[in-house]
């Protein structure tokens, strides 16, 4: 997949493309859908298939100083997408210029001369201009007018009627309740980072863990978590393993910045410098303090059987599933 910054000089065989537009946050079963859409209008066309998404997310550019609340941070979202078979995906700058183009200045500017839209496909809540002047309506008729396509797509919703989205997401993982989750996204929620050094207590007592910040993700509920892990070196997968995960400040130590600390189950070696993926599967326990390291051995040796049994589970979204 290409990925391009900007919308102005795009090279010739990127544009003309049928362009799905929106933020995908998490990649989640509506958008997944939504480029399907996209999908087989570019395959009917002979087109590019693309995807037009602001980096920043346009909350963080009116809000810089609000708690991080990303399901999927760009370098995340780029893998998903590619995942589903999108050509392009134009991550173009929402900045002061970008916030201040008003809606036929967005089409114009942005869709029409820079990337020579061919059909846009965009859900029916969407929104766009400054102070969010313009709709599916105001998209359909420039459209008509310019020459491009555009198809509005329902929502997805749950068996229970219920809209996916992404904040609803956010509310389950915050709840501690990553399956659920899970079975909205269409995949495993998955935090993405470097291991840092730590202090290294977890190898006295035999559990020695991969320290992970979580700054460009939002915050899950503080616990035990079932994880799967994938160790990266250049880019690429080089290792799949199950572990437990504990995500918080450890009461017993209460560090300041809250952790993403993962025991790897069955694996040896330096994983210091590394890339991981983990994916959190199922919430164990929420956090607890011990009292002394004796106590917190025996409970790790729990936490990791309990998160070898959740580990056995199907994954949600391969069965028949209501939210």
């Amino acid at each position: 997949m290409r990925i391009f910054r900007h919308y102005n000089d795009v090279p010739a065989e990127f544009r003309g493309a049928v362009v799905a537009i929106g933020n995908f946050d998490g990649v989640h079963r509506g958008h997944q859908a939504l480029i399907a859409t996209a999908r087989r209008h570019a395959e009917a066309r002979n087109a590019p298939l693309a995807v037009l998404a602001f980096e920043p997310h346009p909350q963080e550019f009116f809000h810089p100083g609000a708690a991080t609340f990303r399901l999927t941070p760009f370098r995340a979202k780029s893998h998903l997408l590619a995942e589903l078979g999108v050509d392009v995906m134009y991550a173009l700058a929402f900045d002061a210029e970008m916030a201040t183009k008003t809606a036929q200045e967005f089409v114009l500017d942005v869709l029409v001369k820079g990337l020579g839209v061919e059909c846009v496909v965009v859900g029916a809540d969407f929104q766009f201009g400054k102070g969010r002047a313009g709709n599916t309506s105001v998209l359909a008729y420039m459209g008509e007018m310019e020459g491009f396509a555009v198809d509005v797509f329902d929502p997805v919703t749950t068996d229970a009627h219920e809209k996916i989205s992404s904040t609803r997401i956010r509310e389950m993982l915050k709840a501690g309740r990553p399956e659920e989750a899970a079975k909205l996204l269409g995949h495993w929620w998955t935090v993405e980072g470097r291991v840092e050094h730590g202090d290294k207590r977890g190898r006295t007592i035999g559990f020695p863990t991969a320290n992970m910040r979580i700054d460009q993700n939002m915050r899950p509920a503080y616990g035990i978590y079932a994880v799967k892990v994938t160790i990266f070196e250049d880019d690429k997968p080089v290792g799949h393993y199950d572990g437990v995960a504990n995500f918080g400040i450890r009461p017993m130590f209460e560090i300041p910045t809250p952790l993403l600390e993962t025991f790897l189950f069955d694996f040896s070696g330096d994983l210091y410098g590394k890339h991981l993926t983990v994916a959190l599967v199922s919430y164990v326990r929420p956090e607890a303090k011990f009292d002394g390291l004796e106590a917190l051995k025996r409970q790790i040796a729990l936490d990791s059987q309990a998160a070898r049994e959740a580990l056995k589970r199907p994954e949600p979204w391969l069965d028949p599933w209501t939210a």
